[in-house]
């Protein structure tokens, strides 16, 4: 399966809750641990795109989840968004590269 060792992109937001209400200071721990991947990335308002492979996805995932559980989270909500070419490398630049 030779589609799951390309690139895609990730389109990360997460929703943390501690004390009954959405917390920035959460959300920042959330875009640390995405950086500490080494995964090249971009931070927009809504959500951070990463680029990763299919089979790193899980990794990647279980960082961002682990370190708001750590940071004080009771509750998150997490939306996804995937982007997979099954013939070829899915990059940030690409679709950015217009508008540069």
């Amino acid at each position: 399966m030779e589609w799951k060792r390309r690139t895609i992109n990730v389109a990360i937001q997460v929703l943390p809750e501690a004390d009954g209400r959405v917390k920035y200071e959460l959300v920042d721990k959330a875009i640390e641990a995405i950086q500490s991947t080494g995964f090249y990335h971009q931070i927009c308002p809504f959500e951070t795109v990463v680029e990763c492979t299919f089979e790193d996805l899980p990794v990647l995932l279980e960082k961002v989840h682990e370190a708001c559980n750590n940071a004080g989270t009771q509750r998150m909500l997490s939306n996804l968004k995937i982007q997979v070419d099954f013939h070829k490398n899915v990059t940030i630049g690409d679709k950015m590269e217009k508008y540069r």
